[in-house]
């Protein structure tokens, strides 16, 4: 982007805002209705993240007709098997709510299982903060919890985390 200069009149070729109330209109106007823009729509949002593994997803849960858009591309598309798309739904099989909500989640790192196994994490802490009631039923299902699992690091003198080199006796 080039960033022009404008050519501006001399200061007193300007209109004044007092002396000329088009202006002053004009400049409320467009303030209102940027405002009024702004301000308009009060759906409600409900953003949370999960991981799992090393994967991580956030998401933006609304009241709809249970679209789910994952990465911007279609749920039956992005978790092709059928565990991985009954992964990201149990939440809401749970608790009777499965075309209740649009999602829009953005996952990235790990493979499919964790980014499925975060997607439910994040489902299930977007849930909660719909409706609270709905807290002890999913933390009874363990969908609350996050799953501390992660890998293990390589050690220095050997191949892998747990793997050892050929031992050799002479």
């Amino acid at each position: 982007m080039v960033a022009r200069s404008i050519r501006m009149p001399p200061s007193s070729r300007l209109p004044s805002l007092t002396s000329n109330s088009f202006y002053l209109d004009l400049y409320l106007d467009l303030y209102l209705d940027l405002y009024l823009d702004h301000m308009a729509a009060p759906t409600q949002e409900f953003i949370a993240t999960g991981r799992r593994k090393d994967a991580v997803a956030r998401i933006r849960m609304t009241a709809g007709t249970g679209k789910i858009e994952i990465n911007g591309r279609p749920f039956e598309e992005y978790f092709k098997t059928l565990p991985l798309q009954n992964t990201v739904l149990k939440p809401f099989e749970l608790v009777k709510l499965v075309n209740a909500f649009d999602l829009k989640v953005n996952a990235h790192g790990g493979g499919m299982m964790g980014q499925a196994g975060a997607v439910r994490l994040a489902v299930s802490r977007a849930l909660t903060e719909s409706n609270l009631e709905l807290r002890g039923t999913l933390k009874a299902e363990g969908f609350l919890t996050r799953d501390p699992r992660m890998k293990e690091r390589k050690k220095k003198g050997q191949p892998g985390a747990r793997k050892r080199f050929q031992f050799s006796k002479r």
